[in-house]
């Protein structure tokens, strides 16, 4: 099936008289006749289910789903985008191991690494996303089992050059982990570029319409963790801890990391999706394709009306030509980037908070990714803590606004732009 019938059928195919949407299994438990037959699930003999903690059909099906459009050979779902980042790189990493990141990642993600993994005794090193190869190669230690990105960051905007941080990892016997939350499968693929791991925070454009949290792992199956098995113990040796398996000669690429990630650390942390917001991602999943198309139109739309406007310093677009990631885009992102769109206004704080307070239609939230226009000017909420110099350091200074362009008819939108900037 091409892209855009996956998103429509993938995942779940209805038998005879059988629901045509997914059906919610909303159980905590499952049936045998016999101990030996639930047995054979927990010895990962037999494919099934037995406590929804672990996995539960109506998730894998839409698990599935994401695993078809992002090229991908095994998938699971999680409680959100955070859990899914996490399980994706503490599957790989323990107390004394070293992690590679570029540092224009989400905040949420960039403090889960640094601050929290770093207190389970994972160190890592951030690299500019634009560093040269051989800048990235110096960050790499011997005890590196990961790198990771974005494809799109959240919310610097910056474009990951997949092939270079890949060829990177892989160099030096390791996996690359890319976010491809706001790219999205339908506009970029990163297995196809050289990526091992995929993650998504579903919240955002995935769902697409601000109804449920939820995060995903699709594994490209192609990395060879055997070659590399002094490197990856848990998943190159027996795990005491699930009846002596080795995932890597039991299931082999296509298989290992994600049976491990459920078998290991679902069991154990429980971050876990409910059905219900499984069902929910997938409504938002059937419609993926044609409103990407949309936000990336009215993305575009906005950020040339903003780049002409005489009261605005500055647009972060990168599919606006002229940006310093247009190239990098067409080359990844060809078919659009998202409609997530950053600018600074030239009278600085004040004006910036004047703009927020005059939007009418345009709404206030921290949210982005949405089938609704939504707004942050960071230095009067999220970074509210922060004077003028700490906000330049940290990449969002005072006069920044984020702008997450929905689905609304475009000239709605900029007039409503327009109305709040001739209030500055």
């Amino acid at each position: 099936m091409k892209l855009n019938t996956v998103c429509v059928q993938g995942g779940y195919t209805p038998g005879n008289g059988e629901p045509r949407q997914i059906p919610i299994i909303q159980s905590t438990t499952f049936k045998y006749d016999t101990s030996e037959d639930m047995g054979k699930l927990f010895d990962l003999e037999e494919t099934g289910y037995f406590y929804s903690r672990l996995q539960n059909p109506t998730c894998d099906m839409v698990a599935q789903k994401l695993a078809m459009l992002e090229g991908g050979t095994a998938a699971m779902l999680t409680g959100s985008g955070q859990a899914a980042n996490f399980f994706a790189l503490f599957n790989i990493c323990s107390c004394g191991d070293h992690i590679v990141a570029s540092n224009s990642i989400y905040g949420g993600t960039f403090n889960l690494i640094s601050v929290t993994m770093a207190k389970m005794g994972i160190e890592t090193t951030f690299v500019e996303p634009d560093c040269s190869e051989e800048e990235l190669n110096k960050a790499f230690r011997p005890n590196t089992k990961v790198v990771f990105g974005e494809t799109i960051a959240n919310p610097a905007l910056t474009v990951l050059d997949i092939e270079k941080f890949a060829s990177a990892a892989h160099a030096h016997g390791v996996p690359l982990i890319v976010d491809n939350t706001f790219a999205t499968p339908v506009n970029c693929r990163p297995i196809e570029w050289g990526a091992d791991i995929v993650t998504h925070s579903t919240t955002k454009y995935i769902d697409g319409h601000g109804a449920t949290v939820g995060g995903a792992i699709i594994d490209g199956g192609k990395f060879d963790w055997m070659a590399h098995a002094d490197k990856f113990p848990g998943l190159c040796t027996p795990d005491d801890s699930y009846h002596g398996i080795t995932y890597a000669e039991r299931f082999g690429k296509e298989g290992a990391f994600i049976t491990k990630c459920t078998s290991q650390l679902m069991r154990d942390f429980g971050s876990v999706q409910s059905p219900q917001n499984a069902f929910y991602i997938n409504l938002g999943l059937e419609s993926l394709h044609v409103r990407m198309k949309r936000h990336c139109e009215n993305g575009l739309a906005v950020a040339q009306y903003l780049k002409n406007h005489p009261k605005i310093a500055y647009v972060i677009y990168s599919g606006l030509e002229g940006d310093k990631y247009y190239e990098t885009a067409k080359k990844y992102l060809p078919n659009g980037t998202c409609g997530v769109v950053s600018f600074g206004l030239k009278g600085g704080r004040q004006a910036a908070s004047t703009f927020m307070k005059s939007l009418k239609m345009c709404a206030i939230e921290t949210h982005v990714a949405d089938a609704r226009t939504c707004c942050l000017n960071p230095a009067t909420s999220t970074h509210r803590q922060m004077t003028d110099e700490q906000l330049v350091a940290a990449g969002v200074p005072a006069e920044l606004v984020r702008l997450s362009v929905g689905l609304e008819d475009i000239e709605d939108l900029i007039a409503d732009l327009s109305q709040a900037l001739d209030k500055c």
